[in-house]
């Protein structure tokens, strides 16, 4: 394996982790302003209000894209990980 064949597969694998986390990273920084805009309007300064929301819309949004995030980091093993093991 060459170096530039290297830093390619570092480069793609680093694509495929930002593709996979984006659903997660958008909902909770959605849910964060949603809810920070709501303790700004009432002033209400509550810790568990930030956690519990912000939580909650994580674990539904994994549910929902765990197939999109396997089906695209079983891809890229499939495609370019495997083959380089296979190769040599």
């Amino acid at each position: 394996m060459t170096e530039s064949m290297f830093f390619d597969v570092l480069r793609q694998g680093l694509w495929v982790a930002v593709i996979a986390s984006t659903p997660i990273l958008t909902i909770a920084l959605l849910t964060g302003v949603i809810v920070g805009l709501f303790q700004a309007l009432t002033s209400v300064q509550e810790m568990t209000l930030t956690f519990v929301p912000k939580l909650l819309a994580i674990v539904l949004v994994f549910w929902f894209s765990m197939n999109f995030m396997s089906r695209t980091l079983t891809s890229f093993f499939q495609n370019q990980i495997i083959p380089l093991i296979v190769g040599g």
